[in-house]
């Protein structure tokens, strides 16, 4: 009787070595399923003044966003240089504006204007993308 009390707690133990190992297994599974590094490089440079940004990658496959205040009738002026792969572009303010979606996009210079005063992002995506994209902050048309 004594024996099987002793093995019924050798048995639990093990059972729950078992149980604690699987459990941390699919937690190291699951983190790193979660966390899917960048593919390629990307450079970001703010200007100072916070009036625009510019964007330097090289074979980068991932998305990053930059914010910008904005004021109404304000232009941002896009310049992208595509050297290679794929590139989009979003501009979207907080309130839910989406002044400029644009994708595959290839190297030239355009405007967007914002309709309204809010916090912009400004969300720059790339598939394998080699390239530059610079963001400038014009001011408005007053």
């Amino acid at each position: 009787m004594l024996f099987s009390r002793k093995r019924k707690r050798i048995n639990r133990a093990r059972n729950t070595r078992t149980i604690a190992f699987l459990l941390l297994t699919i937690a190291i599974a699951l983190a790193l399923s979660a966390c899917s590094a960048t593919k390629g490089s990307i450079v970001i440079l703010e200007s100072p003044n916070g009036e625009g940004f510019t964007m330097d990658f090289k074979e980068w496959s991932s998305n990053n966003k930059c914010r910008l205040s904005l004021n109404k009738g304000d232009s941002l002026q896009i310049e992208i240089d595509r050297k290679d792969g794929e590139i989009a572009l979003t501009v979207s303010g907080k309130s839910g504006s989406e002044p400029y979606t644009g994708k595959s996009l290839k190297t030239g210079i355009f405007t967007v204007t914002v309709s309204e005063t809010d916090d912009y992002e400004i969300i720059v995506a790339g598939e394998n993308a080699t390239g530059k994209v610079t963001v400038k902050n014009l001011g408005g048309a007053e």
